[in-house]
Parts: structure tokens; sequence; C-alpha cells
């Protein structure tokens, strides 16, 4: 018996990076510096949550994280095998999102952008998993009914969000975050990337 091709895959990529916890602390106190210079914030897909203006990308403290993160991007361009030659990759924009107990983030996606990403600063037990949509028109029109879940057929899957944690996912991939369960903060970075041709 021949095995399933996989034609027009959707990755996501779900890995925890190392040495995370000093990086967070100082990511933490850019973000709450932020905060308290526009409690206000954004409304964007948040729900009662705080959505804060993009990071100014040149900051030191943004810098520091953008090359943390940064091998784990390349591990995404190299899956993808796009021609970093002749593009240029860069980080079009960075935000962070507060989720106070209650707070979650409506269904959306991330326009004109290739791959977006959630990294977690805090990330308390039950404050809410990041749910994914299947993006393909069709199952919606005949979807059969299945035993169980599996990487086949579910519409829908999530990821449970832990400290350190980072997700990269295709831009176009829609997205919400569950209501936080828990009486801490969810904070999340998210980011859109480009490719841009030289």
């Amino acid at each position: 018996m021949s095995n399933p091709n996989l034609f027009f895959p959707t990755p996501v990529w779900v890995s925890k990076l190392e040495n995370y916890k000093e990086m967070n602390e100082e990511i933490f106190s850019y973000i709450k510096k932020l905060q308290s210079e526009d409690t206000t914030g954004l409304i964007k897909s948040n729900i009662k949550g705080w959505h804060s203006k993009d990071f100014n990308l040149k900051e030191n403290k943004v810098v520091r994280f953008i090359n943390h993160i940064s091998p784990n991007i390349n591990e995404v361009l190299k899956d993808m095998d796009w021609d970093i030659k002749n593009q240029i990759v860069r980080i079009s924009s960075m935000w962070a999102i507060v989720n106070i107990g209650g707070a979650s983030n409506a269904r959306h996606h991330h326009g004109n952008s290739a791959i977006s990403a959630a990294y977690y600063v805090r990330a308390p037990k039950n404050c809410g998993e990041i749910v994914f949509y299947d993006p393909r028109p069709a199952p919606v029109f005949s979807h059969p009914r299945a035993n169980k879940p599996n990487s086949y057929n579910a519409m829908v899957n999530s990821v449970t969000p832990v400290e350190g944690g980072l997700v990269l996912f295709p831009s176009y991939l829609d997205h919400s975050v569950n209501p936080n369960l828990s009486n801490d903060e969810r904070i999340v970075i998210s980011f859109n990337i480009n490719l841009i041709s030289k």
C-alpha cells in the first residue's frame, strides 16, 4: 500500500527557544514601558486585551530579541526553500499583546506578509491556545464525519503556549486566541516577515 502524498500542505513551526528566560525579562520590561506610556493601545483582533503600537525595530532590546529568534526564522526559510539570494528577508512589523483574564483575540489573518509569528513572553496555564483554521475552501462545502481528528481530516488545530515558545506560520492562515482563563497576564510578541525582491 502506498503512502499518501501531501499536496499543498500548510506548515506551522512550533519550537521553544533555548536560554529564553533572561531575554524574556528584558523584552518584558520593554513591553511594560510601552504599556505604561500608552495604556489604551490599539484595537485590532484583541477582545479586552491590550495591543501595542509597532515596536521600534532599532531599539536595542528589540534588536537583541530579533537576533535571538533569527535561527528559527532561518529554519523556516530553509524548509520553504525560498530564494533568499535574490530577495531581502525583512521583519516588517512587530508588536505585543497583553491578555488579562477573560481576554481573547478574534479570528483574523495577517495580509501582505509571507510568514507571521507568535512568541510567548508570559504563558501561564490555561491562558488561551492559539487556534488555526483550515485555509482550504473545499472542506467547508463537504466535510464527512471523522472518528477522531488527525493531520488529514482536522479543520481546526491549536497550539498551547509555553514561555519561550515560538510559533511561525504562513500569514494567510486564519487564527484566533482562546480566552485567558487564568488570573495572570498572557504576553505575546507577534510579527510579520516579508520577502522583497532585490
